[in-house]
């Protein structure tokens, strides 16, 4: 069994690709157990809207690639050029990158290690998370808290959320005479109504499926809440639109869209979908007055102090790589416990086989010192016929690479 990280993500897939391998959050425990029925001993997912990554412990990558189109229902050669496979090392590694903000579209953004934080708590709780990705994971925190203490990573960036304001800002001016609305309550959306609030909109309203939760959130920002239900004859009302939510299939339609326009005598609407799969649907973008933005739109826009991030992000990578060392030792050392002790039981076997032998030559009036003789003579042939067996039957380069471990494990003279 080998480690192995399998996914996608905003450098290797657009939008179109990684909303079709998202997983709902809602359903992510289904999908842990679903992928440990298919030969995969621990496991635990990670879905944002920039990536969607399977951390797993398995015999082989395919079994992971094959259980993601299944359980997607795409087809491989859709996914296959955008997906990328680590393996032991390189997984230890990635996950060290991912949780301290290396990997991410908004270099150094914190709301990463949230993320993974959730996924594996998720993962504990549905029982996917054995040994090994317990421990990987425990360790992933602790570099990441360490890269996020001891160098300026997180120093100076802009998050998705603030991209999202400022570039309303820069097509609408002052937003103080916009009405703002707000689909969905989760982080993403938190973090977008703290940033527009402090620009005094004229109004804010929070829509979602469940209006208490909306309720909770428009009393945060002395807004008022709806039903995603009610968006059909209430979308005209609005300037601006964020929306970010978990939903599988758009909430804010082509049809939707046209009807608000026309009701508004065509006056524009700036709209950012932070979601993955995406929220409104893509052909709304083609309406001459409409701004569509997508999260994949706005990396030109948080590329702000990178430079600076640069700088600490090369640091933060010579951190990462000590603690890659010493935990790919460790991981090491833990696959070859299960081999050293089936040597040591095979190594048991052949003391009692041979011991037995002894006691039964010694009760037969053998003298001892012949019988530790007969006893000795035993154990080195025994100790000697397998290695001298595969080195016999060994050609070529297996038989030169014998050679050399065997001289390598043994003190051997040539």
């Amino acid at each position: 069994m080998q480690l192995y990280t399998v996914g996608i993500n905003h450098t290797t897939a657009p939008i179109a690709i990684r909303e079709k391998v998202a997983f709902d959050p809602d359903h992510l425990s289904q999908a842990l157990l679903d992928i440990m029925s298919h030969k995969v001993s621990e496991a635990a997912i990670l879905s944002t809207c920039n990536r969607s990554e399977i951390y797993a412990k398995a015999r082989d990558p395919k079994m992971i690639i094959d259980w993601l189109c299944k359980y997607h229902g795409i087809k491989l050669k859709t996914i296959e050029s955008h997906l990328y496979v680590y393996e032991n090392q390189e997984a230890i590694q990635h996950a060290f990158r991912v949780a301290s903000g290396l990997d991410s579209m908004v270099l150094g953004e914190p709301q990463i290690l949230g993320q993974m934080k959730q996924a594996i708590k998720t993962a504990e709780n549905t029982g996917s998370l054995g040994v090994l990705l317990n421990k990987l994971f425990q360790k992933t925190f602790s570099v990441a808290k360490e890269v996020r203490t001891k160098t300026d990573i997180g120093m100076s960036s802009i998050s998705m959320a603030a991209a999202s304001i400022k570039l309303a800002e820069s097509i609408f001016g002052d937003l103080k005479a916009s009405k703002v609305l707000l689909i969905g309550a989760g982080e993403m959306i938190e973090l977008c109504a703290e940033h527009i609030k402090n620009r005094r909109p004229k109004s804010m309203t929070v829509a979602n499926r469940s209006l208490d939760r909306g309720l909770n959130l428009a009393k945060k920002i002395k807004g008022d809440a709806c039903l995603i239900s009610e968006l059909y004859d209430r979308l005209h009302e609005f300037d601006i639109v964020l929306s970010s939510t978990a939903s599988q299939l758009p909430i804010v339609g082509l049809g939707m869209v046209e009807r608000a326009l026309k009701t508004r005598r065509n006056r524009p609407i700036f709209m950012v979908d932070l979601a993955v799969p995406r929220d409104i649907e893509p052909e709304v973008g083609k309406l001459s007055d409409v701004y569509l933005y997508t999260v994949d739109d706005l990396s030109h826009l948080i590329e702000e102090g990178l430079t600076n991030r640069q700088s600490a992000a090369i640091e933060a990578q010579k951190m990462i790589d000590h603690h890659v060392k010493d935990f790919t030792q460790w991981f090491k050392t833990r696959t070859i416990v299960p081999t050293i002790k089936a040597l040591r039981d095979h190594a048991e076997s052949y003391r009692i086989t041979e011991l037995k032998k002894a006691q039964k030559l010694l009760n037969q009036g053998m003298k001892p010192e012949e019988v530790l003789d007969v006893l000795s003579k035993a154990l080195a042939n025994k100790f000697v016929h397998h290695p001298s067996q595969a080195l016999n039957q060994a050609k070529g380069e297996e038989h030169e690479l014998l050679t050399k471990t065997l001289k390598k494990i043994y003190p051997l003279k040539d």
